[in-house]
């Protein structure tokens, strides 16, 4: 059963997945295989990947002068996924990037993904370098998620991306890509952020998974906006347990979604991170049920500096 297929079953079962991160260069597994080993009890319909291209750091050298250098901290996504994959026998979902690749990296990417038996994939364009005020492809990279879905989709029809038919072609893959319910911070409004949605439907996208909110309404206001507009690909929430107290200011300008008045409110009150990460659990906890009370069946955790309070939550829920 593919990714898209386990979301669109019809099911009550209060269903979730999860996000993680590959290690950082020269870090092992252990780790990361620790923090699955603590939600994969709580079945877990699969587990994403995140992707981290190349990107710029600066190094000051003798004389005051800095010298700017490309590197990547987190490689490893595929074979990690394979490990996974291996490892627990859970569907896994790599992401694949426009971010820091070409054309023909991401091809051989496909090919490898293909040779492993993986075939759930997440597209997106990803993120903009630090340093810069818009994103600006790669050199013989896509510019957009849209560009990136038309050369997977071209994979599957059998075709490499300079037209050449394949031999042999191999089990097509299955995609989901992001949506945003307070719209994305590149987008000048969310309407048109909306278009982008379809766009990405037409051309193939079986689901979509948004970025994190605390506020449900927004969520459904954004679903039912999309199903008027003819999006009907199912609209996985997004959701990331609030876990302490810098994350006030943090979350809003990082990820350019509002922490509502009530939470914030509460938040204010607390003194210790403990008490911030309390208050984030019983705040998910009770999201996840309006959801879930809403119709919906699979809720998505972003699991990055908040394992702890994902598991706190999983307990409660399931």
């Amino acid at each position: 059963m593919t990714v898209a297929e386990y979301i669109n079953k019809d099911s009550s079962d209060k269903r979730f997945s999860f996000e993680v991160l590959p290690p950082l260069k020269g870090n092992g597994t252990a780790a990361l295989f620790a923090t699955i080993d603590r939600l994969v009890p709580f079945n877990p319909a699969f587990i994403n990947i995140t992707t981290h291209h190349s990107e710029f750091v600066y190094n000051e050298l003798p004389g005051g002068q800095f010298e700017r250098r490309r590197v990547r901290r987190r490689p490893g996504t595929i074979a990690i996924a394979a490990a996974i994959q291996q490892r627990y026998h859970v569907p896994v979902v790599p992401h694949v990037i426009c971010s820091g690749t070409t054309i023909e990296q991401t091809e051989y990417e496909l090919l490898d993904l293909q040779f492993l038996g993986i075939s759930n994939l997440m597209l997106l364009r990803g993120d903009k370098a630090r340093d810069d005020s818009r994103f600006t492809p790669t050199p013989g990279g896509h510019a957009h998620t849209t560009d990136l879905i038309r050369q997977v989709t071209r994979f599957n029809d059998g075709y490499f991306a300079d037209g050449t038919p394949m031999a042999h072609p191999g089990q097509p893959f299955d995609f989901g890509v992001a949506c945003y319910p307070e719209k994305h911070e590149e987008a000048p409004n969310l309407e048109r952020d909306m278009e982008y949605l379809l766009q990405k439907q037409q051309l193939g996208a079986q689901y979509a998974v948004t970025q994190l909110f605390y506020d449900n309404s927004k969520y459904f206001d954004f679903v039912s906006r999309a199903r008027q507009m003819g999006i009907t690909i199912p609209i996985v929430p997004g959701i990331k347990p609030f876990a302490k107290l810098s994350q006030l200011t943090v979350v809003p300008k990082t990820f350019h979604c509002d922490i509502p008045e009530e939470l914030a409110r509460e938040i204010v009150k607390c003194t210790t991170d403990e008490q911030a990460r309390q208050l984030g659990i019983e705040w998910t906890t009770a999201q996840c049920r309006d959801l879930y009370a809403h119709g919906v069946h699979n809720i998505h955790f972003y699991t990055v500096s908040a394992v702890d309070s994902v598991v706190g939550v999983a307990q409660r829920l399931l």
